[in-house]
């Protein structure tokens, strides 16, 4: 052996051998010792590596070639990739070195002759707190023989001056003549499911929390991305498991021979929980014992074969961090407005908002078209994607977890970042302006996050006075003072969700930590926001109309809402609030709160499937005295093909006015999804059908002296359904706050025709 070894095994590693070993051997070294179940292996030295380049003379070579890089130019980036991964490909490695390598090889494969391993770099500069280099380098998996051990050794060292290594190093001012890289070889294991685990959430940074996601099949797809994996939520110290979320996952990685191949997921496994809830506790055990041991949240890999659980790897977690702390509360600032339907949903994976223009990039190859300040889209970002991650505004990606490889990169980068939509490279456009929530896993169609200094309405304001009243939709608080300055008659639409999103907590989980005064304190506070700044017009609030999957995404919400096939068809509306009804009581709490100081507060119901179910929501609202006020309004939404056709039931069971969602009324009427880029082109607001129903629905209120009006995205876009609406007698519109000011006009001319005989 030569003074400084060649190759040591894991059980004379411990963590204080990083600058011998790198960081992951150190640290699979110091869990060996600490008698973690870590699979049985050895590293190549980095003394190998260096005495590699020195044989084969390439340090000055490629330390020249860097110096020279414009690791802003992708081109010229690649490029020179590609030429020192060849020059370390096409050297040699010394007998001497092959020999030592070689030895330890054949002792870890024992009496069966040529093992199969997972050969691992580990750089000198990889997983420390403050850069986790994760997916820097390169991974081979199922390696066997002696020869193809050595090569892929060789590989590793290549895998240094990969792009995006050298992209991460220089953009973190990490000089390339300080990094080294080692080179881990650990007996395979054949992991029937494996997986990730955070000993912390890495996306709320919450520390009583430990996130665990599994994938059938070899750990590989997981780490890329490549399926949305189950995602298991444990609270520390009660070791309760707060959450479970199973995926489908159709394809998982499997060795065959000396290969890796991705095999279909059989069909009976595909929506079976991964590793069962006492795996779950086990592996929630093992991490906090290493965050123990090493005083430090760990992100570890795991794997499971034969019913044993390993640890392959553990590093520090790397997104706890300032950057993505100070770019979260940027994003929670009273600077930002950001909208509260969502065009797509995904799950959080780096929290912030960030908008801009679309930039589809599904292969690497393609990362050039992003530059700084889009919106990157991806079916996954791989590691490949850095250089265009770094300058994008946010990113959005098909597929992946809140643990994968993109998402960790994203915190790191403190870029917003949402995972597992399913669809957005197929629903997105490029140029499509969007904007992302990384901290809800929300993405809204325009530019919605926009600075309160910038106004939205800069026209002058119509100053004409019309019959037809003109309210607007709205939903943010911090927008109430500003819209209530335009020549609007109030709030026809004032949508719940953004409050309640605000208030972080699903209100079933307030209720269960007893801190509901707390939530209906919140609520009645915005809702006095909006009260004051219109008063005395009326303000109409729509009661919560979350779908279960967005009801998920608040704190506490997985532990309370089923997954559904449909959410859009499912527990929602009425039914929600006659099923839990200590819930709906919190939004009446906060109604009668403010209405003790402001009378132009009204409720509206949304989503009622029968008179019977408006009946018993009515008897609620009574039960808080609401009624005993003649001011107080009740509405409901028309958005049900049953509301338009048994309306004259509706209106018996004691109702003030109507607002017809035109939006759900047009899909659930024509059967077609306009979120489905398939069947888009279906959806039409001035199809014959809808507007049959429109003129039925107007007609019957103004028989029974009933208000009408309609709040659906319809009349801010079509002048000539405008027109109609104020024909066939409708009492208001509510619009967007952008369209006031032309919908005033368009109105004010209608009415005038219509008085004239001119229609």
């Amino acid at each position: 052996m030569p003074a400084k070894p060649f190759v040591i095994f894991f059980k004379d590693i411990d963590k204080g051998d990083v600058d011998i070993v790198g960081g992951k051997g150190a640290n699979l070294g110091e869990m060996t010792r600490a008698g973690f179940p870590v699979p049985y292996g050895f590293a190549i030295t980095v003394e190998a590596y260096k005495l590699f380049l020195k044989d084969n003379l390439l340090d000055s070579r490629i330390y020249s070639l860097l110096k020279k890089t414009d690791v802003n130019n992708s081109v010229q980036l690649e490029e020179v990739s590609r030429t020192i991964q060849r020059l370390i490909k096409g050297s040699g490695v010394t007998a001497e070195l092959a020999r030592e390598i070689i030895k330890a090889y054949r002792k870890l494969s024992g009496p069966f002759k040529g093992a199969l391993v997972a050969v691992r770099s580990s750089a000198t500069a990889e997983d420390m707190p403050d850069n986790s280099f994760a997916g820097q380098q390169a991974t081979f998996l199922n390696i066997q023989g002696e020869a193809n051990l050595i090569e892929s050794v060789r590989d590793c060292w290549a895998s240094l001056f990969t792009a995006r290594s050298i992209f991460y190093r220089t953009t973190n001012k990490i000089e390339h003549d300080k990094v080294y890289v080692s080179v881990v070889v650990q007996k395979m294991v054949q992991s029937e499911v494996s997986g990730v685990m955070f000993t912390i959430d890495p996306v709320t940074n919450e520390k009583d929390k430990i996130v665990i996601e599994s994938v059938w099949g070899l750990g590989e797809l997981i780490v890329q991305g490549s399926v949305i994996p189950d995602r298991y939520l444990v609270q520390k110290e009660s070791n309760e498991i707060l959450s479970k979320e199973v995926s489908e996952q159709s394809l998982e990685l499997v060795k065959v021979g000396s290969e890796t191949k991705e095999f279909p997921v059989p069909k009976n496994k595909l929506s079976v929980q991964k590793i069962s809830d006492s795996e779950i506790m086990h592996l929630a055990k093992i991490g906090e014992n290493l965050q123990a041991h090493y005083f430090f949240p760990q992100d570890i890999e795991w794997a499971k074969e034969k019913g044993k659980i390993y640890i392959v790897q553990t590093r520090p977690v790397t997104t706890s961090n300032k950057k993505v702390e100070k770019r979260f509360e940027e994003s929670k600032s009273e600077d930002l407005k950001v909208a509260s339907t969502a065009f797509l949903t995904g799950s959080p994976a780096s929290p912030g908002i960030g908008f801009g223009p679309v930039k589809i990039a599904k292969t690497p190859k393609d990362i050039d078209k992003v530059q700084k300040g889009d919106v990157l889209v991806s079916i996954m970002t791989s590691p490949d994607f850095v250089p265009a991650m770094k300058k994008a505004a946010a990113i959005i990606t098909d597929e992946g977890g809140g643990t994968s490889h993109a998402a960790i990169v994203s915190r790191e980068l403190g870029v917003p970042c949402v995972v597992g939509t399913k669809e957005a490279t197929k629903k997105l456009k490029d140029g499509q302006i969007v904007s992302v929530n990384g901290s809800t896993g929300h993405i809204f169609l325009g530019a919605i996050v926009q600075s309160q200094k910038t106004k939205e309405v800069k026209e002058p304001v119509f100053k004409g006075k019309t019959a037809t009243k003109v309210y607007v939709n709205l939903a943010e608080p911090e927008r109430a003072k500003e819209v209530s300055k335009l020549n609007v008659d109030g709030v026809g639409l004032l949508r719940a969700e953004f409050m309640i999103a605000n208030i972080g907590i699903h209100p079933k989980e307030a209720i269960k930590l007893k801190k509901q005064a707390i939530f209906v304190n919140n609520l009645a506070n915005d809702l006095a926001t909006f009260c004051k700044a219109f008063d005395p017009r009326p303000v109409v609030y729509r009661a919560t109309d979350f779908k279960t999957n967005e009801y998920r995404q608040l704190k506490g919400g997985r532990n309370w809402e089923p997954e559904e096939p449909n959410p859009m068809l499912g527990f929602r509306g009425a039914f929600r609030y006659i099923t839990n009804p200590d819930v709906f009581s919190l939004e009446l709490q906060a109604i009668k709160k403010v209405r003790a100081n402001h009378k132009n507060l009204m409720l509206m119901i949304p989503f009622v499937r029968s008179p019977e179910e408006l009946s018993k929501v009515r008897r609620l609202v009574a039960s808080e005295d609401l009624f005993s006020d003649p001011s107080f309004k009740f509405w409901i939404m028309v958005e049900l093909p049953v509301n338009v056709i048994l309306l004259e039931e509706f209106i018996k069971v004691g109702i003030d006015g109507v607002s017809i969602g035109s939006n759900d009324l047009t899909m659930l009427l024509l059967g077609t999804d306009r979120d489905n880029a398939n069947v888009a082109g279906c959806f039409d607001e001035r199809s014959p059908a809808v507007l049959w129903a429109l003129k039925r629905v107007i007609r019957i209120c103004n028989k029974h002296g009933v208000s009408s009006s309609i709040c659906g995205q319809a009349p801010s876009t079509y002048d000539d359904l405008v027109e109609y609406l104020v024909k066939i007698g409708a009492t208001s519109l509510s619009i967007n706050p952008d369209a006031v000011n032309h919908v005033r006009h368009v109105v004010y001319n209608a009415e005038t025709s219509v008085a004239q005989g001119k229609t």
